[in-house]
């Protein structure tokens, strides 16, 4: 259920740990660094870097991401023709474990990076969908592209897509389950998200 360069990756959404460098740009971008301005606050409390406290820093990064990521539209776009075949019960516990596994990869990340660099690079818009380029400078001075693919709903951009370095994560873990159903059950692809929850192993 794991791809090793993405997962490896997958902390750098765009925001952790980094120093952003400011840019002209429009909302979506705006927006984007906003929620990176979040993350840096929890990165940075020190009343959170207790290991006791970890619940609470894990809560507090759910709910940061959760205003920006439109998990259901991740979803969607993941399981891709698999997603119209789901009962509305299957989608509405497939989209938590969903959410839950990649929120997990992320967190796992988090501890394990310091001194990036985040240099939002410009936006794309189409209507409804903008793209949000950004260059992360790691300390070794390498230069790793993320793209931000994005859907405003409302008044707020939530983001749908990241491609890092080309490999885009809805098309990695759309090959994924592809392949699993094409071997094994979703009511198994359930199980196996389930086995690699923390609603079922806090």
């Amino acid at each position: 259920m794991h791809c090793r360069p993405l997962r490896s990756l997958l902390f750098s959404l765009g925001f952790v740990l980094a120093t952003v460098i400011p840019v002209f740009a429009g909302e979506p971008t705006q927006q984007m660094k906003q929620t990176t301005e979040k993350i840096l606050s929890v990165l940075s409390n020190p009343d959170l870097k207790d290991p006791g406290k970890a619940p609470e820093r894990k809560k507090q990064f759910s709910q940061i991401l959760d205003e920006r990521f439109d998990w259901e539209e991740l979803s969607r776009r993941s399981l891709a023709r698999h997603w119209v075949e789901r009962t509305p019960q299957e989608k509405k516990e497939f989209v938590p474990l969903y959410r839950d596994l990649l929120e997990r990869t992320y967190l796992e990340k988090v501890d394990d990076y310091s001194g990036e660099t985040v240099r939002y690079e410009g936006e794309t818009l189409d209507g409804e969908y903008a793209i949000v380029k950004v260059k992360i400078q790691t300390k070794s001075k390498r230069e790793i592209p993320v793209e931000y693919r994005m859907l405003k709903k409302g008044t707020t951009w939530r983001v749908y897509d990241i491609s890092i370095e080309g490999v885009s994560l809805v098309n990695n873990y759309r090959q994924q389950f592809s392949s699993m159903l094409q071997k094994s059950t979703f009511q198994e692809v359930l199980k196996k998200l389930r086995e690699k929850s923390s609603f079922e192993n806090p």
